[in-house]
């Protein structure tokens, strides 16, 4: 029997070899449920000593329930399923895992924004429906000396910028945690939120979804956007004001979107985006390769087996964590 139990709270896998590989050297295995709700977690993670997370709610009444929790380690970068502070409060360390896809989100966000210029999908559905006519297309700009706004200049949007830049785009951002040199260095400009709506033609929303960023893109923004830009969201749905937007499309006050994140997911069949032919929506598949996800299970255990082997765990989310707990940091 283990001598740890790590609890897999929630999963959409089939197969846990990456996280075996890590766990069983220290003789673990891993326990399983397919949480929804927060008594479902208590009811399964309350004897824990560690959990991994992947969509499951784990609140502040879940973690205060937690009896012997050291970690909770999230399948991803963004950690909005989990209460950091009352995490923090209790001493129980969270992890995510920053850098699994880098490449898949920043291709993801550059196919959506070439297939909204170059209105790929507009003409595609058009010639399936039996028009052969590049006219329904019509305007399409040059890309070459157009500017990409970044909302967020975090890893991938730095990668985003960097494979942007090939193109001819002139890239801008806005991070107000960001160093100026570091965006110098790569040839972007940091600006204001309002001066990035009012001058970017593509917009990529890059930023995490917290209590500061949700809603962030909303009626003002859209109302300093040109009426050429494109907005691309590859990050969460709810950073962007969604009835903003529609409101914004449906006026013309941008020209469209390309959108792998809503505010609900899976999209209602009411949403007044499925009929816009300006707008291509994908099911929140950017993260996804076959690498990307075995990396992602295998870093996300390894965080649990950082901690149990008495190591702060590498992608540590709440460093404020350690005036609580004195665990030896890894070299």
């Amino acid at each position: 029997m283990s001598q740890y139990k790590v609890l897999v709270t929630d999963y959409e896998y089939e197969s846990f070899a990456p996280e075996n590989e890590v766990l069983n050297k220290l003789g673990i295995e891993l326990t399983f449920a397919q949480c929804r709700t927060e008594e479902e977690v208590i009811e399964a993670a309350k004897d824990a000593d560690a959990l991994i997370n992947q969509y499951a709610p784990i609140t502040r009444k879940v973690i205060e329930n937690l009896e012997k929790c050291k970690v909770i380690s999230r399948y991803g970068v963004g950690f909005n399923t989990i209460d950091i502070e009352a995490a923090t409060e209790k001493g129980i360390m969270v992890g995510n895992v920053t850098d699994y896809c880098l490449d898949e989100v920043s291709d993801h966000a550059l196919a959506l924004l070439l297939s909204c210029a170059r209105k790929i999908t507009l003409m595609n559905n058009a010639v399936k429906s039996g028009n052969w006519n590049f006219n329904v297309a019509v305007p399409i700009f040059r890309l070459r000396g157009r500017i990409l706004g970044l909302v967020g200049y975090g890893n991938i949007p730095q990668t985003v910028a960097k494979k942007a830049q090939a193109f001819g785009l002139n890239v801008i951002a806005f991070d107000p945690f960001v160093p100026e040199e570091v965006a110098k260095q790569n040839n972007v400009e940091l600006v204001s939120l309002d001066e990035l709506c009012e001058r970017a033609d593509f917009i990529s929303v890059h930023a995490p979804l917290n209590q500061h960023t949700q809603g962030m893109i909303s009626h003002d923004q859209f109302n300093k956007m040109k009426r050429e830009a494109f907005i691309i969201n590859t990050a969460r749905g709810p950073v962007i004001d969604e009835a903003a937007l529609i409101a914004a499309l449906q006026e013309g006050k941008i020209a469209g979107a390309g959108l792998d994140v809503l505010e609900v997911e899976p999209i209602e069949a009411a949403n007044p985006l499925l009929k816009m032919d300006n707008v291509i929506l994908n099911p929140h598949s950017a993260f996804y390769s076959v690498e990307a996800e075995t990396e992602l299970k295998r870093k996300a255990a390894g965080n649990v087996a950082d901690v149990l082997s008495g190591y702060y765990p590498t992608y540590l989310v709440n460093k404020e964590v350690k005036v609580k707990v004195s665990l030896k940091e890894k070299e």
